[in-house]
């Protein structure tokens, strides 16, 4: 079986499907307290989900778009501070 190629764009289902994949990986690192993993992962998913067609998002769960749309505002918008790299913060 053939390696799909990184560059390779998606097929129309298999986007609204990777962005599905994406969000869900999101919340389990949200759910397992790995805010760094779960930014990176949602910053994937936000930037898939902005190239769909508004046919496209309407089939991702509405529970899927709710969570992307309340965890990108509420926790990783533009008001909140963004993470300190790991050699910043104060050690004590």
């Amino acid at each position: 079986m053939p390696k799909k190629d990184k560059d390779t764009p998606l097929s129309q289902e298999a986007l609204v499907k990777e962005v599905c994949r994406r969000i869900r990986v999101a919340r389990s690192y949200w759910d397992a307290h790995n805010n760094a993993a779960c930014r990176h992962e949602r910053d994937r998913a936000l930037q898939l989900y902005n190239t769909l067609t508004p046919e496209q998002k309407e089939q991702i769960p509405q529970v899927l778009r709710v969570w992307l749309r309340y965890r990108s505002e509420k926790y990783f918008g533009a008001h909140r501070t963004p993470p300190q790299s790991k050699s910043k913060r104060s050690r004590k």
